[in-house]
C-alpha cells in the first residue's frame, strides 16, 4: 500500500476561524481567533497581524495570548502524520477575548483547533471510521 504524500497548506487558507469556548461553570475558557495559512518554505513560521490592542489588556497579557496560540499550532502541526510535510506560515489576524475567561490555555487550545479547521478548508473533513453493522 502507498501513502500519498502531501504538502500543508495546499493553497492560501485565509480567514480561518477557531472558537475555542468552554464555559460550563467555573473555571471556563473563551478564545476565538481569526488567521491565515500560507503556503512557505519547509516549517512553520508564525506571525501576528496588528492585533496588540485590546481594551483592558497589557501589551504583555496579549503578547502571551499570541504565544500561546502559536503553541498550540505548532503543536498540531507536529502531530500530522508523517507522510504530511509542513511548509507553512501562519498569520494570527485578529482576536477576541472574555475579559475573565481567556488566558493562555484557551488559546493555545484555540491554535490546536486552528489547524484542525485550517485541514478540513484544505481538504475536506477526515474519514469517518466505518461501523460494521450486524
Amino acid at each position: 500500500m502507498t501513502t500519498e504524500t502531501r504538502t500543508f497548506p495546499p493553497r492560501p487558507l485565509r480567514g480561518v476561524k477557531a472558537a475555542y469556548i468552554r464555559q460550563a461553570g467555573c473555571p471556563s475558557s473563551v478564545a476565538i481567533t481569526v488567521s491565515d495559512f500560507e503556503p512557505w518554505e519547509q516549517g512553520v513560521e508564525f506571525e501576528v497581524a496588528d492585533t496588540s490592542a485590546v481594551p483592558g489588556w497589557s501589551a504583555d497579557e496579549v503578547s502571551e495570548l499570541h504565544e500561546a496560540f502559536g503553541s498550540g499550532v505548532r503543536e498540531e502541526l507536529a502531530a500530522l502524520d508523517p507522510g504530511t510535510t509542513v511548509a507553512v506560515t501562519v498569520v494570527l489576524r485578529s482576536i477576541k477575548v472574555h475579559e475573565v475567561d481567556s488566558h493562555p490555555l484557551a488559546f493555545r487550545h484555540a491554535g490546536r483547533l486552528a489547524v484542525r479547521n485550517a485541514l478540513v478548508e484544505a481538504y475536506g473533513p477526515p474519514p469517518r471510521p466505518r461501523r460494521d453493522r450486524t
